[in-house]
């Protein structure tokens, strides 16, 4: 298999489980070393066995970064763990950022609560900020580094219950644009935006919810569920969502699309992730 990313340091946040957790297998296979970043106690174990999977499966340097990047020192102190184990001749460099790391809060309106909104921009939109700026003195100075924003269909649909959701991944893809110019030299700078995914994202939802989300899957033309290619879990999926989600490694292999070197004239730009649900012109 080819290691396109050999060598190369990528930092993941959001990354124990989930959509994290299947870009870091995506990029360990390609060779990357990686940074893996959590917040809860809770995600301890699940941080420490991906790291030991992906160090034994792929031969690359993985470590763990417990630290909540929505405090005030969070984003400095996830580069410095990252720097203290991968300073290399004195030299330390940052190839890939992936911001990652969400919360949802679905709430309609008459329903949103400040503390909701709050908790929700602070990770969504605030912790990138600063996450990136707190990168910025070990990005490359040749326009090799990469930075991808992990943002959401629902910024383009005016999805039900999205206030907290929609409204602080838009913020996202907008300061998306913003670093795109201010880091032009140091890194290209994108946003992708998937839908639903394979990582029980939908459980906990109401069924009124679950009943809107049935016809925003049922639009994008790669949702059909194929009997004896898909996973009869992913089948059995589709029944209630209007549509397959997507595999983990569907989406996180668009994040190292625009991760490689030959990605280097794309900037500024939302790349559509969603299987077709939504189709925005470039």
């Amino acid at each position: 298999m080819s290691k396109p990313f050999q060598g190369k340091v990528a930092i993941i946040t959001g990354a124990s489980r989930g959509l994290g957790a299947g870009i870091a297998r995506h990029f360990a296979a390609k060779g990357a070393d990686l940074v893996i970043n959590y917040t809860s106690d809770n995600s301890t174990a699940a941080a420490k066995e991906l790291v030991s999977e992906l160090e034994s499966k792929h031969k690359v340097k993985a470590v763990t970064a417990q630290c909540d990047i929505t405090t005030a020192d969070g984003p400095q102190q996830l580069i410095d763990i990252a720097k203290s184990h991968f300073t290399k001749g004195g030299k330390f460099q940052i190839d890939i950022l992936i911001n990652n790391a969400g919360i949802v809060n679905p709430a309609p309106m008459g329903s949103v609560t400040l503390d909701e909104f709050n908790k929700t921009f602070e990770l969504n939109a605030r912790a990138p900020l600063f996450v990136v700026q707190a990168a910025i003195p070990y990005l490359p100075n040749d326009r090799s580094g990469r930075i991808i924003n992990v943002s959401s269909i629902t910024t383009s649909m005016g999805f039900w219950w999205q206030s907290c959701y929609a409204g602080t991944k838009g913020a996202l893809e907008a300061m998306t644009r913003v670093w795109a110019r201010e880091l032009g030299e140091r890194a290209t700078v994108n946003s992708i935006n998937p839908g639903a995914m394979m990582t029980g994202m939908y459980s906990g939802l109401p069924q009124e919810m679950l009943e809107k989300v049935w016809s925003l899957n049922y639009m994008a033309p790669l949702a059909k569920p194929r009997e004896g290619i898909d996973s009869p879990e992913t089948v059995e999926a589709a029944k209630g969502l209007g549509g397959r989600p997507a595999y983990l490694e569907e989406v996180a292999g668009i994040i190292a699309l625009l991760s490689m070197p030959e990605a280097g004239w794309i900037t500024g730009q939302v790349i559509g992730s969603n299987g077709g649900g939504v189709m925005t012109k470039g």
